[in-house]
């Protein structure tokens, strides 16, 4: 009975897990925080960086962590998440607005948030020089909330006139007698002006970076990193003026290192003008690197190493509740998954997860759920992930008959008639690419190897891929759960060696 007991314990700090990071406090980030590699020294460094992730890779839990660490070195920290900037139902919703608009309003509302962040810095912790930090901090205020009436003028005028001329004729009458002849001349005139428009904001870039620079001098050597999350969540069609500003402003100004969070394929940094000029960032050169989350997160070749990751972040999410909850709770990684799991459970948990940290968080939650007060077993991982399958990845392209009817091709035919669960596709772009990116997404596909060359064709490329885990479980919850090595679906098998024909391995969209 006090094992059950133990166990069911064991269980529930597995789904008390935090599925998101924006709910948990800093302390308790920066505690379950695990790097992938050397992620985490690329992420601290003080270059302008942009940090790919797919939904549920660890973005806002990295920069979280990183504005604790930042904050822990005495350094400033103003973290963003520009979901929050402005109102719902305000500039950025109503398509009648120009895009300029919409984007100088998203400008000014980006400022003045980390205005407020500075002004919070300056009060609470005292940092920097009061004397010279607060006016610079009024003057950036000013130079993000200037406006002026732009719009169409009416002007109206309004004249009238009048004449009056005497001439006198004499014709040898008497005075008396005398004819005056002649008419009478006056003139008026009005105007009046009368302007109508609409109030907007206008950025002065000389001001605003004047006002940055006395801010980051005010620091007394500190660096400012300005962390922007859910850049995705912006409409695209302001995202380049967004960025564009950011270039103007903050990215030039030393002291100051920018750091945006954003989904690779749902992000736009830079848009072209009819001049051959560009608007917006350069990623690779006003940026000056990419990360990407999911290419760190690549575990096919790596299956120890991932076992690894995620035992330790399990361990660290479940390690503060255990602590309360028992009185000999696990003392490490190791002996925590030991404890949860049983038989090569915890093994099929990181291949269903597949690289993904809140897909492996959501699996782990329902399979102790399924397990109750029992150690979680392979049917149990199997059973969660296919109820987080049909929940949450299904649903995300439920609308969209292309990519539903592409995805069930593919499964057909590499898991049904090629008896696999990776293939290749040709980079070449092709209509029917943009599909398959959305799968990935939706994270329903999966990138293993990108740019696979082939000795038989060099001028070709390959991406491997591999099917999700969720797309195919049914057919593993057929077999039996306490052999699961023998079925040709738990093979570790993955996309081709260098040195294959990898154009009779690919799968061709077009015929498929």
């Amino acid at each position: 009975m006090a094992n059950r007991l133990r166990q069911r314990q064991v269980n529930q700090a597995l789904m008390g897990i935090p599925r998101r990071a924006e709910s948990s406090d800093r302390v308790t980030l920066t505690r379950t925080f695990v790097a992938a590699g050397s992620f985490s020294a690329m992420l601290h460094s003080s270059d302008h960086q942009v940090l790919y992730g797919r939904r549920g890779a660890g973005k806002t839990h990295a920069l979280l962590h990183l504005s604790d660490l930042v904050d822990r070195a005495g350094d400033v920290a103003v973290y963003l998440d520009l979901r929050t900037l402005g109102s719902a139902g305000g500039l950025y919703s109503d398509s009648g607005l120009p895009a300029a608009v919409q984007g100088t309003q998203l400008l000014v509302d980006t400022i003045e948030a980390v205005h407020e962040e500075l002004l919070a810095v300056a009060v609470e912790r005292e940092l920097g020089d009061p004397d010279t930090l607060l006016p610079a901090l009024d003057a950036l205020a000013e130079a993000a909330t200037a406006v002026e009436v732009v719009g169409e003028v009416e002007r109206e005028t309004k004249a009238s006139s009048a004449e009056e001329v005497t001439h006198g004729l004499e014709l040898g009458l008497p005075p008396t007698a005398r004819v005056s002849v002649g008419h009478r001349r006056s003139a008026t005139g009005e105007s009046r002006l009368r302007r109508s428009g609409t109030e907007r904001h206008r950025v002065v870039f000389g001001p605003l970076g004047r006002a940055l620079r006395a801010v980051t001098r005010a620091l007394t050597g500190r660096r400012m990193w300005l962390l922007l999350d859910e850049w995705s969540s912006l409409p695209r069609q302001l995202q380049p003026l967004l960025a564009d500003l950011l270039r103007r402003s903050f990215l030039p100004t030393p002291g100051i290192t920018v750091k945006i969070a954003a989904i690779e394929r749902r992000s736009r940094f830079r848009a072209g003008l009819a001049d051959g000029d560009h608007l917006g960032i350069e990623v690779g050169a006003d940026a000056a690197s990419a990360v990407s989350l999911d290419d760190l997160m690549i575990l096919d070749d790596a299956r120890t190493r991932a076992q690894e990751f995620f035992a330790q972040l399990f361990f660290n999410h479940a390690a503060a509740r255990l602590v309360a909850m028992l009185p000999s709770p696990p003392g490490d990684a190791a002996a925590f998954v030991a404890e949860a799991f049983r038989g090569s459970a915890f093994g099929e948990l990181v291949r269903a997860a597949e690289g993904v940290p809140r897909d492996a968080i959501n699996i782990a939650a329902l399979s102790a759920q399924h397990a109750h007060d029992q150690p979680i077993g392979v049917r149990d991982v199997r059973l969660a992930a296919r109820d987080w399958f049909l929940r949450d990845k299904q649903s995300a392209i439920s609308g969209d008959e292309a990519a539903t009817a592409l995805l069930r091709k593919l499964v057909d035919e590499v898991v049904g008639r090629r008896r696999s669960r990776t293939f290749l596709l040709d980079r070449a772009p092709g209509p029917r690419h943009e599909l398959i990116a959305d799968l990935y997404d939706a994270r329903l596909l999966h990138v293993l190897r990108r740019g696979l060359a082939d000795q038989h064709r060099p001028g070709t490329l390959y991406d491997g891929f591999a099917i999700d885990y969720g797309c195919y479980v049914a057919l593993l919850l057929g077999e039996d759960s306490r052999r699961p090595r023998g079925s040709w679906l738990t093979l570790p098998k993955g996309v081709p060696p260098d040195g294959f024909c990898l154009a009779r391995e690919a799968v061709d969209l077009d015929r498929l």
